[in-house]
């Protein structure tokens, strides 16, 4: 396994919740990382404090993925700071339930321009920096995007795009840029709410997935061979079989 140290990885959305854990679990390997925010800007400079007490270089950006000039001021910003870039993380994304018949054009374009256009505004504009570095991108998936779910038809419609987008990048930066992708299923963080408990009865592993598992699996992309890339690689504890 690679080792992440005088890495940078950069994991967009790590303000909180799994992009948090996600950004915890590379600087314990030892990379210094930038994480990006929207709206949370006291919880990411709280998870940038965090980062730091594992002896790394740690750095929070504001930046909307879907503006262009945000991403690319964003990404200009870790170059500079940084002086490379050896990983990126597309986490930032949107969750929704809507019944299909129901979903407005505006819910459908915002849930693409997130989950589908933002990894590919980010990865496009973070190329150059990732093909000098011979680096890797590790999109974030899901297992809706494997199978349909009918209330999150714009979700799992745009989580879909994001895996064919993983496996067409793989084949277009290659040699130089690895890219895979993780495709979470059920993850709860914590106490597990009632409502979810079926999900876990269902699950081969008779359990919900943790945002450690998630940041596990990240982690073996951005450590394991560079020889490794185009894959979907499902973390549901067996949801989806």
């Amino acid at each position: 396994m690679e080792s992440l140290h005088h890495k940078t990885a950069l994991v967009t959305g790590a303000a909180k919740r799994i992009g948090r854990s996600l950004a915890l679990n590379l600087a314990v390997a030892g990379a210094d990382v930038a994480i990006t925010y929207n709206a949370s800007r006291a919880e990411a400079e709280a998870t940038a404090d965090a980062l730091r007490k594992h002896h790394v270089r740690a750095l929070a950006v504001e930046c909307n993925v879907r503006n262009q000039e945000s991403v690319q001021a964003a990404v200009e910003t870790v170059a500079r700071e940084f002086g490379r870039l050896d990983i990126l993380v597309n986490n930032a994304g949107t969750f929704e339930t809507a019944a299909l018949e129901a979903i407005s054009l505006t819910q459908w374009d915002k849930m693409f321009e997130t989950n589908t256009r933002g990894p590919f505004l980010v990865a496009q504009t973070a190329y150059p920096h990732l093909r000098r570095a011979k680096g890797r991108i590790i999109n974030i998936g899901s297992l809706g995007g494997l199978h349909p779910w009918p209330t999150h038809g714009h979700y799992c419609t745009s989580k879909a795009a994001l895996h064919m987008l993983t496996q067409t990048m793989a084949k277009a930066w290659a040699p130089e840029i690895s890219v895979n992708c993780v495709a979470p299923g059920m993850i709860v963080n914590g106490e597990v709410d009632p409502a979810y408990e079926h999900f876990a009865n269902k699950t081969p592993m008779q359990r919900n997935g943790t945002p450690h598992d998630v940041a596990e699996a990240v982690l073996f992309f951005a450590q394991g061979p560079h020889f490794i890339t185009g894959q979907i690689l499902s973390v549901d504890g067996g949801l989806g079989l």
